[in-house]
């Protein structure tokens, strides 16, 4: 599966984006589907996982109540709705998938990676 990201931009605190990532293929819906973040310096951390369902997701703490992930199978994409957003999520936000059945934050175990987008959030 190939994964081409996009919506990131300049926001002030405070704000709103959402992020989009879009799959290849007709196999989506058998991917378990997350976000993952880098800011400048540090490593690419877990931000959120959806099933392939949409049934279950997941969050980073930091994240919880702010950030949603979703899916549309039907159009391959997977979506990351960001509110309230703070200087501290300013990252590059990656798309990643993986044939699995359970849930994971652990990046080594995503197989495919979409190319990033930068999310800068200013004060």
């Amino acid at each position: 599966v190939q994964l081409q990201a996009s919506g990131g931009g300049l926001v002030q605190a405070g704000g709103s984006l959402r992020l989009s990532c879009a799959a290849s293929g007709r196999t989506f819906s058998s991917y378990y589907m997350a976000w993952f973040r880098q800011a400048p310096g540090k490593q690419r951390e877990f931000v959120a996982a959806i099933s392939q369902s949409g049934g279950s997701t997941y969050y980073k703490d930091s994240v919880k109540g702010r950030f949603t992930v979703s899916r549309d199978n039907a159009k391959n994409t997977v979506y990351l709705q960001m509110n309230s957003l703070s200087p501290e999520d300013t990252a590059v936000y990656y798309c990643a998938a993986e044939r699995r059945y359970s849930y994971t934050s652990n990046l080594n175990e995503y197989d495919y990676w979409g190319q990033g987008t930068l999310v800068t959030v200013s004060s």
